[in-house]
């Protein structure tokens, strides 16, 4: 089933979105940062998303990964 039905596939998604964007504003910031607006801007928010809220994603990743694999 595609992600975009299933919930928790679609929560799996954004959460890996929001982490793989941080990491890789973190590793080369200018990357990002040049594409503030637009279509591409989606990844420059998800990556502050990532560095603000950094306890709460990391805690919605540990819930998540807990969901996965022992309740499924």
């Amino acid at each position: 089933m595609s992600a975009i039905f299933n919930f928790q596939s679609l929560l799996t998604v954004i959460l890996l979105l929001i982490c793989t964007c941080t990491y890789i504003q973190s590793l080369t910031p200018s990357v990002l940062d040049r594409n503030k607006t637009g279509l591409l801007g989606i990844f420059w928010k998800c990556a502050r998303i990532g560095e603000q809220k950094s306890p709460y994603v990391a805690v919605c990743c540990i819930v998540m990964a807990f969901s996965i694999l022992f309740i499924q």
